[in-house]
């Protein structure tokens, strides 16, 4: 059984993958930051930790690692601002790298974002930056020595699970439901030999187990 750790586990997705994650025999610790978060992630059978990224140290992480194997980073500000974006996907990102490090994380998984996300409108500056940061948070975890896996979703809807995705280097744009995004990743945990990669992932004909594996099969 691995431990897993969920940066930002009171979110959307994070909550959808998290009995996916248990389901599949994995002991799943989720990191929140509202009081009432605590008995929404407890009902889901994590075991919430309770911290603010934005104020915890590397340190303080790290000590919240302890018997990690795997963490999942799937924190993000929202688009709640240039400073709040910088804090939470770029600098929170780094240091859940520097924590994984230091207590000796095997592998981490990240939520980035679609290369061709918003490009057909014009979203102004805050947006901009967004996708600067996001971009040099995979470059970061690319270089830091550490398994990685980095997926890249489309835009994200909340519809309901169609059961399928196109997932790969690079495949064409769309919009992929959360739920597809959280049953995606649950299963590509679950499939190690999938590492070291970027996967963009949007709406598609392949069902999941069926995406995961061919994944799996052209893994170096």
């Amino acid at each position: 059984m691995a431990h897993i750790f969920i940066v930002g586990g009171a979110g959307q997705i994070a909550r959808l993958m998290t009995p996916q994650l248990i389901a599949g025999g994995n002991r799943v610790s989720s990191l929140y930051r509202h009081d009432e978060q605590h008995d929404q992630l407890a009902d889901l059978g994590a075991t919430p930790v309770k911290g603010d990224l934005t104020q915890l140290s590397p340190q303080d992480m790290a000590s919240m690692l302890t018997d990690v194997q795997t963490v999942i980073f799937a924190a993000g500000a929202g688009g709640a601002g240039e400073d709040l974006t910088n804090a939470v996907d770029g600098e929170g990102l780094e240091k859940t790298v520097a924590a994984a490090k230091e207590a000796g994380v095997k592998r981490v998984y990240l939520i980035s974002v679609f290369p061709e996300a918003g490009r057909n409108a014009d979203l102004g500056d805050g947006f901009e930056n967004y996708m600067r940061v996001k971009k040099m948070a995979d470059v970061h975890l690319v270089q830091s020595g550490l398994e990685f896996v980095i997926i890249r979703p489309g835009t994200l809807g909340d519809d309901g699970a169609t059961g399928k995705v196109s997932a790969g280097l690079a495949v064409p744009y769309g919009t992929i439901q959360r739920a597809d995004v959280a049953d995606f990743i649950a299963q590509a945990v679950a499939t190690p030999q999938i590492v070291n990669t970027i996967i963009e992932l949007a709406p598609g004909d392949d069902p999941i187990p069926v995406a995961v594996s061919a994944l799996a099969s052209t893994a170096r």
